[in-house]
């Protein structure tokens, strides 16, 4: 009879050792934030008024008009509005049309 080699347990399972880790990713530069338009005042018959224009790249977030009361989709352009003497915490954004016919409208 032939020689038989021993029989020899189930073969072990493969130990993965030491593993390198992942390489770290580097961050992404932060994206500039897009430019707002120039703040300008403006004369109306109802007072002096504090614009600036927002580019549809910039509007990242939903507000309401208080010329329609209709929503401003994030990406629409469209303009902040602020009285002279009140300052930036009484800002209002509108929608363009909205903010340069607002003296047309009917009151209601």
């Amino acid at each position: 009879m032939g020689l038989r080699a021993p029989h020899s347990p189930a073969t072990p399972p493969i130990s993965l050792g030491i593993v390198s880790p992942r390489k770290t990713r580097r961050p992404r530069p932060a994206t500039p934030a897009a430019p707002l338009g120039p703040e300008r005042t403006e004369e109306w018959p109802d007072g002096d008024w504090v614009t600036r224009p927002v580019p549809g790249v910039a509007a990242a977030k939903a507000y309401r008009c208080p010329g329609c009361d209709q929503e401003i989709h994030p990406g629409t352009a469209h303009v902040v509005v602020w009285p002279t003497h009140a300052g930036v915490a009484s800002r209002r954004h509108w929608h363009t049309v909205c903010w340069q016919r607002r003296l047309q409208r009917r009151p209601g």
